[in-house]
C-alpha cells in the first residue's frame, strides 16, 4: 500500500467496498490524464491527499440534506468523491455535478459506470442550468467567492448550504464579496494545507 493510500485511510474510515471504488477511480484517472489533463499531472503523486481527501473533508462538515450539486467538477473533485463515499455514509443522498467541458464530463460519467456509483452528471455551463434547489452545493478551485455566490443563489435551495475549498486568499475574497453579498459563514480549517479551509455558507443574500 502506498504511504499516500495509507494516510487517506487514516483520516477516512470506510468499508472495502468504498476502498475499491476509490481504487478504481485512481486507475480510471491515471489512465485518462494525459489525454484531457483532470489534474496537474505534477500532483498525481499526491492523489490521494491532495484530490481523495481533499474533497472527502467537505462530506464530513456538510449538513443533512438530500441533494447535493458540485459546480465545475472538473476531474470528479469534490463531487465524484462525495458520491462515493456517500453511497456507503449517507445512501439517501443525490449527488449531482455540473461539468461544461464534454470531455471531462463523459470521464465522470465514465467512472461512476464502471466503479458502480450513482452521480448524475450535466454537461453544460453553471449559468445555462436550470435552478436545481440544492440543499448543498459544493465547488473546489473555481471561481473567486463573489462569483460563486451568483451560482449559489442560482442552485441552492432558500434554507441551503454553499460548502466552498478555499486557498490562503480566502480573507480577501469574503471582504471583496461582502462589497455584493451578505451571508452567514463559518470556517473550518483544511486537511490537507494550513493555508487553506472549507467555507460552509447559509442566508446567502445581494446585499
Amino acid at each position: 500500500m502506498s504511504d499516500e493510500r495509507a494516510g487517506f485511510l487514516t483520516q477516512v474510515d470506510v468499508s472495502r467496498e468504498t476502498l475499491a471504488r476509490l481504487d478504481g477511480y485512481a486507475g480510471l484517472l491515471t489512465k485518462w490524464n494525459p489525454a484531457i489533463n483532470l489534474v496537474a499531472p505534477s500532483t498525481l503523486g499526491q492523489l490521494w491527499t491532495r484530490h481523495f481527501l481533499d474533497s472527502a473533508q467537505v462530506l464530513e462538515i456538510a449538513p443533512e440534506g438530500r441533494t447535493w450539486v458540485d459546480i465545475g467538477t472538473g476531474g470528479g473533485f469534490p463531487g465524484l468523491i462525495v458520491a462515493i463515499l456517500a453511497a456507503e455514509k449517507r445512501p439517501d443522498l443525490r449527488v449531482t455535478c455540473i461539468e461544461s467541458d464534454l470531455r471531462k464530463a463523459t470521464f465522470l460519467r465514465t467512472v461512476a459506470r464502471e466503479i458502480g456509483v450513482k452521480a448524475d452528471v450535466i454537461s453544460k455551463r453553471i449559468e445555462q442550468v436550470d435552478p436545481l434547489g440544492a440543499d448543498i452545493l459544493s465547488a473546489r478551485a473555481l471561481a473567486p467567492l463573489a462569483q460563486l455566490l451568483s451560482y449559489a443563489e442560482r442552485h441552492l435551495s432558500p434554507n441551503g448550504r454553499a460548502l466552498f475549498l478555499k486557498g490562503a486568499n480566502h480573507a480577501a475574497e469574503m471582504q471583496e464579496a461582502l462589497e455584493k453579498w451578505t451571508f452567514r459563514a463559518d470556517t473550518y480549517p483544511s486537511k490537507t494545507s494550513s493555508e487553506a479551509v472549507i467555507l460552509s455558507l447559509g442566508d446567502i443574500r445581494r446585499a
